[in-house]
């Protein structure tokens, strides 16, 4: 990567991370300090308001993708930041769980996830997208890291209303980093002129199945955190202590994820280690669903249960960036973003809703449930990968002829030609694509 990729890149991870504490860093501390406000006492209440902020951010993402196709990628930015730092000093002067569901719902306003991934892509060549959306994923699970270790020490010094007032001062200081630490995009070009239609990003079946993923893997997450808490106070620790389960469950994760993740990756096994995580996913639900009331065995749980998110949290942007079609990107991570967001307030409402009325072993069953839904659609998951031909010199009429050929090719999802470099680089379905029959094409043997 260059320079003012890698400057890019982590730039916007820290703004798309930025954005994910406002999700995240509430969640070891809310349903504990809930109780304290009129009417907090009702989980299904609990559950709303940790999933509101996940309600509209799933009805926007759409919309905020497609204006930043249209008005372009800063701009929706700075929009987004502004409603969720409004939403913050809403949530932080809340005086009743009604109120913050109100700032949550106006938190989540400020759609901007697909925006920001697909500035990203704007800003990244094609060969090394991959490592800047796992810049990106890595520090979404860096966040969520540091959220449950951060979280219940903020708790303690500030107040849940003072964290929600940190995180809408950070916001503001983030448009002024995407606004001189960030550059602008430029107009791509030698890419196929048709535009995939948003229906055609819909019945995608790739796209499809890492919709469901991201569903699957945040209700999950927003479930759990209802009940978890609970366990852990049940279980004689107290919410201000709860940071010394999570941090070294969290650093445990991490250090057995990050092998999994280099060696899949440079071996070209990301699809085994996917839905093995899918599978480590499944057993975590178990365990918790079997656990005793013992801060061991819930600490045991998790570390299986975070293993496994960190690898999907990390993996599922990178994925999402190399199938989604380059001239719809800012549409398909919309849409992406959106069912992320719509498993945010589903589990987190059905999580609450179960805790109230069917107690935690229910939850678990229910995440359970979901995540062997995730397996068999994963299990048919089929990721592209990219290859870089070298094409000879020719002029404008030929390499417009040559671009439309091999993108006829069987296998074939997208092509970019640059005759000045030298080469042709083809997003491809590897067990479809027939790399010598594409040679022949740019030789003019075919």
């Amino acid at each position: 990567m260059t320079a003012l990729e890698l400057r890019s890149s982590f730039t916007l991870a820290g703004v798309f991370g930025l954005r994910m504490l406002g999700l995240f860093i509430i969640l070891p501390v809310f349903a504990l300090y809930a109780e304290t406000l009129p009417g907090g006492r009702d989980h299904t209440l609990v559950g709303i308001a940790l999933g509101a902020y996940g309600l509209t951010q799933a009805v926007l993402q759409i919309p905020f993708g497609w204006l930043s196709d249209r008005w372009g990628r800063k701009p929706t930015i700075y929009l987004g930041l502004l409603l969720f730092a409004l939403g913050s000093v809403v949530a932080a002067s809340a005086t009743s769980i009604g109120w913050v569901i109100a700032g949550r719902v106006l938190q989540g306003a400020g759609a901007i996830s697909a925006a920001v991934i697909a500035l990203a892509s704007d800003l990244t060549r094609e060969e090394v997208r991959t490592k800047a959306m796992a810049i990106i994923g890595i520090t979404i699970g860096v966040t969520f890291a540091l959220s449950m270790v951060l979280g219940p020490v903020l708790g303690r010094w500030i107040g849940v209303p003072g964290i929600f007032a940190l995180t809408g001062v950070l916001a503001l200081g983030a448009i002024a980093v995407v606004r001189f630490r960030v550059p602008d995009p430029v107009a791509v070009v030698g890419i196929a002129p048709d535009r995939p239609r948003f229906a055609d990003v819909l019945r995608d079946p790739q796209l499809a199945r890492l919709n469901v993923g991201i569903f699957v893997l945040h209700a999950v997450l927003m479930a759990l955190f209802v009940v978890v808490p609970f366990a852990l106070r049940g279980a004689g620790l107290e919410g201000n202590e709860h940071w010394k389960v999570y941090l070294p469950v969290m650093l445990g994760a991490f250090v057995l994820m990050a092998p999994v993740m280099a060696i899949s990756e440079r071996r070209g096994k990301q699809k085994p280690a996917f839905v093995g995580a899918v599978v480590l996913l499944a057993i975590a639900e178990v365990i918790l669903a079997m656990m005793g009331a013992s801060v061991l065995a819930i600490a045991g749980a998790l570390l299986v249960f975070f293993t496994a998110f960190n690898l999907l949290e990390a993996s599922l942007p990178s994925l999402i960036s190399r199938i989604a079609p380059a001239e719809a990107k800012g549409t398909a991570v919309g849409v992406y973003s959106s069912i992320q967001f719509l498993g945010t307030f589903v589990g987190a409402a059905t999580g609450g809703w179960l805790s109230q009325h069917h107690g935690a072993p229910a939850v678990f069953v229910f995440c359970g449930a979901l995540t062997l839904v995730w397996f068999g659609v994963a299990l048919g998951m089929n990721v592209p990968v990219l290859r870089t031909l070298q094409v000879p010199p020719m002029d404008a009429g030929r390499a417009d002829g040559l671009l439309r050929r091999l993108q006829k090719l069987p296998g074939v999802r997208e092509v970019r030609l640059a005759p000045a470099e030298g080469v042709a680089r083809l997003k491809v379905d590897r067990a479809n694509f027939d790399e010598e029959i594409a040679m022949k094409l740019i030789h003019g043997e075919r």
